[in-house]
């Protein structure tokens, strides 16, 4: 089993910056893939980006490429998202997730074997 724990939501102005974080425990994050997805509510949870087990591969959605950026610490067994240039439209509540894979890099939630409790990003106009 995989415990994953979010932090780092909040609320943000438009055009600001926010770092989620993941931390995990239960298994090493080595041989898993893990990922950031998002949901508003009444809505499908949708993909955000996904690094690879050693986080040699990345694949962002095109909503947030160049703005968002994945990064990995398999030592310290946790998963951040940089946030820059933050829009409203990214309000969301953010999960993190982990995939027994090591390099799929998939953007189907239901490839992802376990998942946070999610963190809240509010971002104001």
């Amino acid at each position: 089993q995989v415990q994953l724990v979010e932090s780092g939501g909040g609320l943000v102005q438009a055009g600001g910056s926010l770092r989620l974080s993941c931390a995990a425990s239960g298994r090493s994050l080595s041989n898993y893939d893990m990922a950031w997805f998002r949901q508003v509510s009444g809505k499908d949870r949708e993909f955000v980006v996904a690094i690879s087990s050693l986080g040699l591969g990345t694949t962002y959605a095109d909503s947030v490429r160049g703005r968002f950026t994945v990064s990995r610490d398999n030592a310290k067994n946790t998963v951040y998202l940089q946030m820059n240039s933050v829009h409203p439209e990214d309000t969301a509540v953010y999960y993190c997730a982990a995939d027994y894979s090591l390099v799929r890099l998939s953007k189907r939630a239901d490839d992802y074997d376990y998942w946070g409790q999610g963190t809240q990003v509010t971002v104001s106009s």
